[in-house]
């Protein structure tokens, strides 16, 4: 498999592990429990798995002053869009949340277009303009309502502290270190954060009920670790603005564990929308083959000269 075949297969991980946020946040929050809570566990339980991972491949913790306070800068971009994204689900649904927090590509799209001078071509304008229109369509809203302000305002800032999150890990000296290493130190400084957090908020709550603790542990593993160490991977391999687009495969999975957990009805509204984010993603995939057919297609109809009368 190619490095750029593995790159979009790490970020369509990335982007299905990561919409399972609210798979395993909800029934948390049902029992009680709350945003800050919740994320102090997901990640002080996601630090040890990567720990033992970064043992077992005979990986160095060791790290620079340097290195430090530029992981510290990633692991604050991404507490804050955890926390952000989470503290957003008590006043709107997960689904509109989800819809809300796709503009992150647009950000990213625009962030390496202004801040580092990368060419956007227009079929990636084309993918990014039709997944964001599929994510439009796989929105139910309730009748009459209302977003709420309050709600709107985290998930944009959600999306920015991710979009930033995934420019700055390309464009910097990150990009050397090792993806496992990344991974570990932007959960440790995030963790840090929550820590502080609870500090001044009354404390971390706990499950009521001991099943929930694997919802817990479940939130550690698939949209921590997994995403967050297959984001940063996919970055490595296929650069910024591709892994955010794939990331249009986050609602999808809210779509399927809605049909086969929660038993919702698949609508064709809905069933639109999932094609259009796949044809979108397809589009990315496909930008090397497409550019170098369209480039044949064009050799074999050359323009003529303008003969001059």
């Amino acid at each position: 498999m190619s490095d750029k075949m593995k790159g979009y297969a790490l970020a369509a991980i990335a982007a299905a592990t990561y919409g399972m946020n609210p798979l395993f946040a909800l029934p948390l929050y049902g029992a009680g429990m709350d945003a800050n809570s919740v994320l102090f566990f997901r990640y002080l339980f996601a630090i040890p798995i990567l720990g033992v991972m970064l043992k077992c491949r005979g990986r160095s913790l060791r790290i620079t002053r340097g290195e430090a306070l530029r992981l510290m800068v990633m692991g604050v971009l991404m507490v804050v869009s955890s926390i952000t994204l989470f503290e957003s689900y008590n006043y709107m649904g997960a689904g509109i949340a989800s819809t809300i927090l796709f503009v992150y590509p647009i950000m990213v799209a625009v962030i390496m277009a202004v801040c580092f001078k990368e060419h956007l071509s227009l079929q990636t304008v084309l993918c990014i303009l039709l997944a964001f229109c599929g994510i439009v369509l796989l929105y139910k809203g309730e009748d009459g309502s209302t977003l709420s302000v309050v709600g709107t305002v985290f998930v944009l800032v959600s999306a920015l502290s991710y979009a930033l999150y995934i420019a700055l890990v390309n464009k910097t000296s990150l990009r050397e270190m090792a993806t496992l290493k990344i991974t570990f130190y932007v959960l440790v400084f995030g963790f840090l954060v929550l820590f502080v957090r609870s500090r001044f908020s009354g404390g971390v709550l706990t499950p009521d009920r001991w099943y929930l603790w694997g919802n817990l542990l479940a939130l550690a593993v698939f949209p921590t670790a997994i995403s967050f160490l297959c984001t940063t991977a996919a970055i490595h391999y296929i650069g910024s603005t591709p892994t955010a687009i794939l990331g249009a495969l986050e609602p999808v999975t809210a779509i399927f564990f809605g049909v086969t957990v929660f038993g919702e009805r698949l609508t064709l509204r809905d069933g639109i929308g999932v094609i259009i984010i796949i044809v979108a993603v397809t589009l990315v995939v496909m930008e090397g083959v497409l550019h170098r057919y369209m480039t044949h297609w064009r050799k074999l109809f050359p323009r003529l000269p303008l003969r001059k009368h």
